[in-house]
Order: structure tokens, then sequence, then C-alpha cells
């Protein structure tokens, strides 16, 4: 009889060490897939990187075209004061010349 109850009594332990590992494994499996997933929403699909990447690219580009401008535009603007005033400077001149000949 001992053997018996001994045997059934190994069987419900081995029973509840299968359920328990069963649950611990599935629990396993449940957090991993959380995780998994909760990284996966993280990630941009590769059309947002492509538009992000473009974006960038054209904010970069048009940066670099504005500095390109301005580095043109302020030597242009100074030389247009310059040949303003040698304008006028050469006008003078040719009055004061008319003015001596006549």
């Amino acid at each position: 009889m001992e053997n018996v109850e001994g045997q059934v009594l190994n069987c419900g332990v081995v029973k509840e060490i299968a359920m328990k590992k069963s649950r611990c494994s599935w629990l396993f499996v449940v957090g991993l897939l959380a995780v998994v997933g909760l990284f996966g929403c993280s990630q941009e699909t590769p059309a947002e990187k492509t538009e992000a990447a473009a974006a960038s690219g054209n904010a970069a580009t048009q940066a670099a075209g504005q500095a390109a401008v301005d580095a043109i535009k302020t030597p242009m603007d100074k030389a247009r004061q310059v040949e303003s005033t040698l304008e006028k400077s050469a006008e003078e001149a040719a009055a004061k010349v008319k003015e001596s000949t006549q």
C-alpha cells in the first residue's frame, strides 16, 4: 500500500512541478513577446526613416544654400555701394571738367 500511495503522491508532485514549469514557460513567452512588441513599436518604419532623412537632408541643403547666398550677398552689396560711390565721383569729375572747359 505504501508503494501505491507513494506513487500517487509522487505523481501529484510531478504534475504540480510540470504545471509550474508550464506556467513559468507561458509567462516567459508572454513577457518576451511584450518586450519585443514594445521595442518594435519604438522603431521607425523604413518609409519614416526615408522621410526623416529626406527632411534633414532638405534642411541641411537649404541651410547650406542660404549660407552660400549670404556669403555672396554681403560682398555684392558692398560692391554695389562702391560702384555707386565711383559713379557719383565720376559724374562729379565729369562735371568739373565740363565747367573748366567752358
